[in-house]
């Protein structure tokens, strides 16, 4: 089998549970990250011997099943660069790449941000992308979850970034005392109510943790509201606070920032025009 028939062999049959652009891109990332055929050398006919065909196979069943692809291939492409994920944590997305770049864009814009933390790390995208472009930078991030920091700390590790990760729980108050102040707060947190669960993806609810998508019952704003008032004893005054969550709730958490007193309250849209990010300031 050639390349291009292999690209045809994923394709076929996901487009039973994918549309026609997606399952195309799922087949790319297969072939590219399986077997090393970038989208250029398609065309090339190269053949596949027969370890690789047995292998495709192998993957072509586990994204029949709604697998997502970057659990299959073990890695997800964010900000340029490749981390590891597992089910353990959420696969990175192209908009929180957005939110990285827009506090990275402050942190440019106001040279006195030295310290940034990351609270419900995950993979570590988030922080290690900010360190790998900021290397000045004093970079930190949290999670709750053991198993996430494990991948964390080994992104952060194969990437050469050096972050202080933390096991906390950004809930519990108790926890906080511990932790120092900073200029700039990220996160990407939970905001999936469980009235929502109905609704999402099979290859979402079947496979990326819960605990990093839902937000506990049915308060969707439960972690912006804990997270803002974190950030009124953990960040340095002017410090910056960048959340991330859908457009449905953008400007339910810009209330919940201004009821806290964050001043310089903005939003932003990604890239398909959708309200994703929102960040405030901290009054001197």
């Amino acid at each position: 089998m050639t390349t291009s028939q292999a690209l045809k062999h994923i394709v076929q049959p996901l487009l039973d549970i994918y549309d026609p652009g997606e399952a195309l891109s799922i087949a790319s990332i297969v072939m590219e990250d399986a077997f090393g055929v970038k989208p250029s050398q398609i065309s090339s006919q190269i053949k596949l011997d027969k370890e690789q065909l047995v292998r495709l196979d192998s993957i072509i069943q586990r994204l029949l099943a709604h697998e997502p692809v970057q659990y299959v291939m073990g890695e997800a492409a964010f900000y340029g660069y490749r981390f590891k994920v597992t089910p353990a944590v959420l696969i990175p997305r192209q908009e929180t790449e957005e939110s990285v770049h827009w506090a990275l864009e402050t942190c440019k814009q106001f040279p006195e941000i030295h310290s940034v933390l990351d609270i419900g790390t995950g993979s570590g995208c988030i922080p290690v992308s900010i360190k790998k472009r900021r290397p000045d930078l004093d970079v930190h991030a949290l999670d709750v979850s053991a198993e996430a920091l494990e991948v964390a700390r080994e992104n952060a590790q194969r990437l050469k970034a050096d972050v202080q990760f933390y096991e906390v729980n950004i809930l519990d108050k108790k926890a906080w005392s511990p932790l120092p102040k900073f200029d700039l707060i990220v996160s990407n947190p939970p905001y999936v109510t469980q009235d929502e669960r109905p609704i999402l993806p099979k290859n979402v609810i079947d496979f990326e943790p819960h605990l990093a998508l839902f937000a506990g019952g049915n308060d969707a704003q439960r972690f912006v509201k804990k997270i803002a008032e974190f950030g009124k004893t953990h960040l340095n005054p002017g410090g910056w606070l960048f959340l991330e969550t859908n457009e449905f709730y953008v400007p339910i958490s810009a209330q919940i920032l201004e009821k806290h007193g964050y001043v310089q309250v903005e939003t932003r849209q990604d890239l398909n025009g959708r309200d994703r990010m929102i960040c405030g300031r901290r009054p001197f």
